[in-house]
């Protein structure tokens, strides 16, 4: 699997949005059907794609996740034409993608996983260094730039040099840059990546402000939370293909019964709070030494109070118990066997 964007500091914005047809409210940004993408040798072949689908609805924000090595990145450098798929179908905005490339990249903009800023020059100047290459003149590169650090928040700092920015300030300078152009679909890699909590949620709202005003975001991220917080729409990729696709709350219903969580008073009392569990849910509770939290899977409600009766009756001490749904990371493990660390190295 490609693993990255050929340089970490790609950036492609749009231009002359005016002679592309764009999707209207209730059409698709992105259909992509039986996308196959091969690399290596015919000795040594890499599948990256293997009849990979997806389609990304306009007005949305797209998460896709995957394991290392599920095509990921394949297929977000085929969406912004950067590679050529072997087979399939990519529609984007309308266009066929594979017939149409110079249409599809001027209504894109693409940030990479790395802020791809000058610190040398202002956050203004950046911005506007970017319009002009892509055609804008002077006046209007200006007006632009001021638009998207006003939409931004970064219009404070503007005119102050970027290597006194935060890596949260560059990110979303970098941002900036990627929708000078007025994107229609904007790819983003991982866009929080080494950033510091506080960093990670003003960029969030960043990205829901540019959906707010009409740019449809497709992202990949290791961050499970962050596809829960951000997506309306997430596809799990595996081994090039999709495996499943829906809204958050859909996918946790894939991944099985709601989860029955209880947090004892006592670290001694896990092994026989884990014994009650067992009989409950009907098999091994997962147990967390640490914060003295165990969790097992039940068929329904009621499944609470009889938990509460059982503990009592053994005299376990509970600290806290709750009925939830499953996270996005027991999603994962139970849809691709992997680990959600295995997302840290995508």
């Amino acid at each position: 699997m490609v693993t990255g964007f050929g340089a970490d500091d790609v950036r492609m914005t749009s231009t002359a949005r005016s002679t592309t047809r764009h999707p209207g409210p209730t059409e698709n940004i992105i259909e992509a059907a039986g996308l196959t993408k091969t690399f290596g040798t015919a000795k040594q072949p890499v599948r990256a794609l293997a009849g990979l689908d997806l389609t990304a609805r306009a007005g949305h924000v797209t998460a896709v996740l995957g394991p290392n090595g599920a095509g990921k990145s394949t297929l977000v450098r085929a969406i912004a034409t950067l590679l050529r798929p072997d087979g399939g179908r990519l529609l984007v905005g309308g266009v066929d993608a594979l017939r149409h490339p110079e249409q599809v990249r001027r209504m894109i903009g693409l940030a990479g996983q790395h802020a791809a800023v000058e610190e040398a020059m202002t956050g203004r100047e950046n911005v506007v260094m970017v319009a002009r290459l892509f055609g804008h003149s002077r006046r209007s590169a200006n007006a632009a730039a001021s638009a998207v650090l006003g939409q931004l928040g970064l219009e404070d700092a503007a005119d102050r040099l970027v290597r006194g920015y935060s890596g949260g300030m560059r990110r979303r300078l970098d941002l900036g840059a990627s929708l000078v152009g007025a994107p229609r679909l904007l790819l983003l890699d991982e866009p929080t990546t080494g950033l510091d909590p506080r960093s990670r949620i003003d960029l969030w709202d960043a990205i829901r402000g540019l959906v707010a005003d009409g740019t449809d975001v497709l992202l990949t991220t290791q961050y499970l939370e962050e596809a829960d917080q951000l997506a309306d729409q997430i596809t799990i990729v595996d081994h090039g293909r999709a495996i499943a696709t829906g809204s958050p709350e859909e996918l946790k219903s894939l991944a099985g019964l709601d989860l029955v969580e209880v947090r004892v008073r006592r670290v001694d009392d896990l092994g026989r709070a884990s014994t009650v569990l067992a009989a409950i849910g009907g098999e091994e509770p997962r147990v967390d030494h640490a914060t003295r939290k165990l969790a097992v899977t039940v068929a329904d409600s009621a499944a609470l109070g009889e938990t509460v009766r059982a503990f009592t009756e053994q005299c376990i001490d509970i600290e806290d118990i709750g009925l939830r749904r499953p996270t996005l990371d027991e999603v994962f493990l139970t849809l691709t066997g992997n680990d959600t660390a295995d997302l840290a190295a995508a």
